[in-house]
Formats: structure tokens, C-alpha cells, sequence
């Protein structure tokens, strides 16, 4: 945890406007959205073997790169679309992670004829409501969980890609599925609630 103007944050986030911003406003907060779900799906993917702050620069470069997030758009790229996507310098030029978008966006669209939504079924692997953690430091925070072993292996079994555990835990805190943010932060009793 560190201060930044008497503002108590996580301290992964201090230092980095555009970290705070994302910390104050986003990260933690219960996503019920399928739109939603999907774009923060699509950049934890990229984030894979890279860090957060690299794929949060490039934010807008995805949301313009992927149809602004269009699930049902980004399903229907094309060959032609990956190939020009890999000269699109504002997102990570990979084509692995590229094709694997295209087809989380296929799956994505199972999932939700399957659930109603996919809000349903991501939520389905908390119990319904978000995980509190009452953290002390970010060092208590693993890695991965049960929770997100499970969602990572239903997934796969899914046909989902580049969604390993570790990468869904990243998910299931950014969506709100659970609370890490540690007990000083001035998130934390709001995420709570």
C-alpha cells in the first residue's frame, strides 16, 4: 500500500496516472455485462507473458482493433483481418493471441446460448457474488485459486484459448468476481459493499 495525496491505493497501482485511474474506477468492480466480460477477456488474453501496464497503454489500439469489442464481430474475422491486425502497431502484433481472440469470441457466444449469458456462467464459479479478501499486502495475493482452476479448466475444455488460471485470476480480480484489493486501500470497503 503507499499515499499518494492522502489517497490510500494498492500498491501496484501508485505512480502511473493512468494506473490510478484504472485502480479508482475499474479494477475490482463487479461486471455483470457480457460486452464488458468480453473486452476485459480479450485483454487479459493479450496480457499473456506481458505485463498489465503495457496492454493498458494499448487499450484504445484493441478497442479499435476488435470491432470496440464486439463479440459477435470479432467472431467473424477473417484470414484477410488477422493479417492486417498484425501490422496494427497499437496492439501486440501475435498471431497466436490474435486468432485465439477470434476464437474466444466463437466460444464466448456458446457459452452465453448455453447460460443465458456469459455473465452467468462466469459468476456461476464464485457462487453468484464477489469473493472478499481481506488482504493486508499484495504479497498475500496468489497467483491463482480453486475458483480460478476451475473456470480455467472449464474453459479450456470449452475450446477457450490463452485463458490459463493465472491469467483468469487477473481476470476474476479486474471483473470483481473477488476483492484483492488490500484492506487500507480506499477501494477496498467499496468494492466490498
Amino acid at each position: 500500500m503507499s499515499k499518494t495525496k492522502e489517497i490510500i491505493r494498492c500498491a501496484w497501482c501508485v505512480g502511473k496516472p493512468l494506473y490510478e485511474q484504472y485502480h479508482d474506477e475499474e479494477w475490482g468492480r463487479p461486471v455483470y455485462d457480457d460486452a464488458k466480460q468480453f473486452e476485459f477477456l480479450v485483454l487479459e488474453s493479450a496480457q499473456a507473458g506481458l505485463s498489465w501496464w503495457t496492454i493498458l497503454q494499448r487499450r484504445d489500439g484493441y478497442r479499435k482493433a476488435f470491432a470496440n469489442f464486439d463479440y459477435k464481430k470479432v467472431a467473424k474475422f477473417d484470414e484477410a483481418k488477422v493479417e492486417k491486425l498484425m501490422l496494427d502497431a497499437s496492439i501486440i502484433r501475435n498471431r497466436a493471441k490474435i486468432t485465439s481472440t477470434i476464437n474466444n469470441a466463437k466460444r464466448f457466444m456458446e457459452v452465453q446460448k448455453e447460460f443465458g449469458s456469459f455473465s452467468n456462467y462466469i459468476w456461476s464459479f464464485v457462487g453468484g457474488k464477489p469473493l472478499v479478501h481481506p488482504r493486508k499486502a499484495l504479497k498475500e495475493v496468489p497467483a491463482t485459486t480453486p475458483e480460478s482452476d476451475a473456470l480455467a479448466k472449464d474453459m479450456k475444455k470449452r475450446g477457450f484459448q490463452f485463458l490459463g488460471s493465472t491469467t483468469l485470476y487477473a481476470h476474476m480480480q479486474a471483473t470483481g468476481l473477488v476483492n484483492d484489493h488490500v484492506v487500507d486501500c480506499h477501494c477496498y470497503k467499496k468494492v466490498s459493499r
